[in-house]
């Protein structure tokens, strides 16, 4: 689907809403994302789980940094899937798989918040944060080319 198109559909659905972009706001996001990266390296080998869910954190915030630079914001319902589908969207093919971790790690960082059976390995938290650093610092990378005009700090 063209990036139009699903603006266009995801807006008439009421997932979207514009919201005006800010330097500021994106910067912080993505500060707190970076903490949100070394919070769940720390929380490793102390509780697998929370780390796995701090790692996607890092990812929801930069998303939604990414967001807001292009002038969006996710509307209530269900919005860390249309973050997720968002930058699945907007990072096309060539960043296909990192999109798909993504939602995979949505997924299970749900399951993990609101059901009781489920255990999340620290190989599996381990390669959650490695997914994480990948996404924050290539969010950061597209930001800083795309926007210049941001002066990003990060």
């Amino acid at each position: 689907m063209r990036y139009e198109k699903f603006i266009e559909e995801y807006l008439a659905k009421g997932l979207l809403k514009k919201q005006k972009s800010d330097f500021g706001t994106v910067e912080k996001l993505i500060f707190r994302s970076e903490k949100d990266l070394k919070t769940a390296k720390a929380n490793l080998k102390i509780d697998e789980g929370i780390a796995y869910t701090v790692a996607y954190l890092a990812m929801l915030r930069a998303g939604r940094a990414f967001m807001l630079l292009k002038g969006f914001r996710p509307a209530d319902g269900y919005q860390h899937k249309t973050v997720v589908d968002f930058m699945a969207q907007c990072l096309g093919e060539e960043y296909k798989s990192i999109a798909e971790r993504f939602d995979r790690m949505r997924r299970k960082r749900n399951i993990f918040t609101y059901e009781i059976d489920i255990s999340i390995s620290c190989t599996e938290a381990g390669g959650a944060l490695d997914t994480a650093t990948k996404f924050v610092n290539l969010i950061k990378e597209i930001m800083k080319r795309d926007s210049p005009q941001g002066n990003f700090k990060f």
